[in-house]
């Protein structure tokens, strides 16, 4: 349990200083940017409290926003994130999920793909809608949502399988 927490402490760091320290400078053609930190929410525990979970997401997208001075976007985007995780499990993994037997490491990558996939792309229209705030720049929260999910998505996957331990 020890070793547990711990590293997920240190995931939470880490993925905290890439995104402030490294990420946020990319702003590729002015408007795609990677969001790593998802990755928290992402790999949390499925058996661990929801409620646990949840107040986790505000913890890292409010010190988020402190970095990046946003008022609250990103913390208002990971706690639905993770308030809707559960439902994205279920149509991800289907009875793994309903039987609680979900092990990140042994899961088949297309199963992966499609749950980074959908947290990814339901984060991002959340965070690019309170960002923005205009339903008449739909089509700005749109293209910014697909370009930054298609570059966080490819960078998920590959922080996942550069740092998964192999268990046979």
């Amino acid at each position: 349990m020890n070793s547990i927490l711990s590293i997920h402490t240190i995931r939470f760091i880490a993925l905290v200083f890439v995104q402030v320290l490294i990420l946020n400078h990319i702003n590729f053609l002015g408007y795609i940017n990677p969001y790593i930190y998802i990755v928290f929410i992402a790999l949390f525990p499925v058996k661990n409290n929801r409620i646990v979970l949840i107040l986790l997401s505000f913890l890292i997208g409010i010190t988020i926003d402190m970095f990046l001075d946003t008022g609250g976007i990103h913390a208002g985007a990971c706690v639905f994130t993770a308030y809707a995780r559960p439902l994205i499990l279920k149509s991800s993994f289907g009875m793994m999920y309903e039987h609680q037997t979900i092990k990140f490491n042994s899961v088949e990558f297309g199963s992966k793909l499609i749950y980074f996939t959908l947290l990814i792309v339901l984060h991002h229209i959340v965070l690019f809608s309170l960002e923005i705030f205009s339903i008449s720049k739909i089509l700005l929260i749109l293209q910014k949502t697909l370009f930054s999910s298609i570059f966080t998505i490819l960078l998920s996957v590959v922080v996942t399988i550069i740092f998964s331990r192999k268990t046979k």
